[in-house]
């Protein structure tokens, strides 16, 4: 195909999906004839900085092309790492950003979502030259001495133990509500009798730590889906600091840690794996990531790669939260199941919930229904081709593979799809990842007891 004056040759395609247009391989076609350099930064918290340099043609005839190039890249550095303010050494590129990050904007969703985030507003500003990478990692998780509790915060049942020197001890699940329930009190009495229903099973209370969907920045809730109800106000009042009074009004001065699902996905991947480096990918409601890096410490990245662009064919499927097309969400998800099963022959009855239509998906694949198949060989070609894009972000070294989508036979489907694309189309890419499916060992180890092991005691 020719996307906006160039030309993408793609050897692998989706056979429900023959329009899908892999993000790397339309940046490695621009790249061959971009000449002019340019540099991008984003800025986040404590200063933290993202760097990119690159190069755009710089010409009118290709300035549809560079400013579609720049505007996924810092899009996709948004949502990978996150932040509020874009320097860019390009005058010309600066006001294109400027005129879609804005009120009203193409990217308004983006511009809004990440001044909500950081409490600050949003900025583009040209400068000479971008400021340097700068990271804050930090070494979190591991730590299996004491008496600890963990708590996982699901969107339809929440999870905790109590775990005294890495033996779990006691681990208990419910049932909740938190997504349609409007008062913070309601999840603040569910997060407490948690809490207490793991303390009763242990000595003492040495340390808390909480994995939870959404974005935390020093222990404090940013955003999330959780309080999706809560009024913004309340939100302000009683669910930025919701954990924290959680865990003091309860046990008082312990050492606790809060941290992204996705992180800790990871994180207990590291840990069932005995090795670092790891990319945790959670196809379910959403795409969910975690990453652990090379020396075993959480990035404190967002790593919210469902609104990562991975397909730039101009009618790629819509996502209706953020309004931007061709983003992980639509190819790495139950939506990518839905999307895909009518075009396969398989009819979905629509006053069913998105999960009831992907268990039907699901039985008929358990009965090695061809039109099934093709379904979840179209989403394996999507994950090969987006898998080296993601290598080419992190440089990961194992990722682990995780949701619902990804079980049963779709997901060795999805798994055996994506290794032969890896290995046909990007051999160097395949040599050096190892994708995986969870083993008995990263089921042992959960999300609640890894989100046990997040807080180092005071010496």
């Amino acid at each position: 195909m020719t996307h906006m004056g160039i030309q993408v040759s793609i050897k692998n395609v989706p056979e429900l999906d023959p329009d899908f247009a892999p993000i790397l391989i339309f940046n490695k076609a621009f790249l061959k004839t971009a000449k002019k350099p340019v540099s991008i930064a984003v800025e986040r918290a404590s200063g933290q900085m993202a760097h990119v340099d690159t190069f755009i043609h710089g010409t009118p005839e290709m300035a549809d092309a560079d400013h579609y190039y720049v505007e996924r890249i810092v899009k996709t550095l948004l949502w990978m790492k996150g932040g509020f303010k874009v320097y860019v050494t390009d005058p010309d590129m600066a006001d294109y950003l400027r005129s879609v990050y804005c009120k009203a904007g193409q990217q308004e969703f983006d511009w809004d979502y990440m001044a909500s985030v950081f409490e600050h507003p949003f900025e583009i500003v040209t400068v000479d030259k971008a400021p340097a990478a700068k990271d804050s990692p930090k070494a979190m998780g591991g730590h299996l001495e004491g008496c600890r509790i963990g708590f996982d915060a699901g969107g339809s049942d929440r999870k905790v133990s109590a775990v005294i020197d890495g033996e779990s001890v006691f681990s208990e699940e419910v049932v909740w509500f938190p997504k349609t329930n409007s008062d913070p009190d309601y999840h603040y009495d569910g997060i407490v009798a948690a809490l207490k229903s793991a303390a009763e099973h242990l000595p003492r209370v040495d340390a808390v730590g909480v994995s939870s969907a959404g974005v935390y920045i020093n222990n404090r809730t940013m955003n999330a889906s959780l309080f999706l109800k809560v009024p913004k106000d309340l939100f302000d009042a009683k669910v930025k600091d919701i954990y924290i009074r959680a865990i003091t009004d309860t046990f008082g001065d312990v050492p606790y840690e809060v941290v992204n699902d996705g992180d800790v996905s990871a994180l207990a991947g590291a840990m069932s794996l005995e090795d670092n480096n790891v990319l945790g990918i959670a196809m379910g409601t959403s795409e969910a990531v975690g990453y652990v890096d090379t020396q075993g410490r959480i990035t404190g990245w967002l790593n919210e790669l469902a609104f990562v662009p991975v397909d730039v064919h101009p009618g790629a499927m819509r996502d209706e939260w953020s309004g931007d097309i061709g983003c992980g969400v639509k190819y790495f998800s139950q939506d990518s199941v839905i999307k895909l099963a009518p075009r396969a022959g398989i009819e979905l009855d629509e006053a069913l919930s998105p999960a009831e239509k992907l268990k039907v998906v699901q039985a008929l694949m358990a009965e090695d229904d061809p039109r099934a198949q093709a379904v979840y060989r179209s989403i394996g070609v999507y994950l090969g081709h987006t898998l080296a894009y993601y290598y080419d972000l992190y440089g990961f070294k194992h990722v682990l593979l995780l949701g619902r989508v990804m079980s049963g036979k779709g997901g060795d489907l999805i798994l055996s799809e994506a290794k032969r694309v890896l290995s046909d189309e990007y051999p160097e890419v395949a040599r050096a990842i190892d994708p995986t499916l969870p083993d008995e060992k990263f089921r042992r180890v959960g999300q609640s007891a890894a989100a046990a092991s997040l807080p180092e005691l005071k010496k």
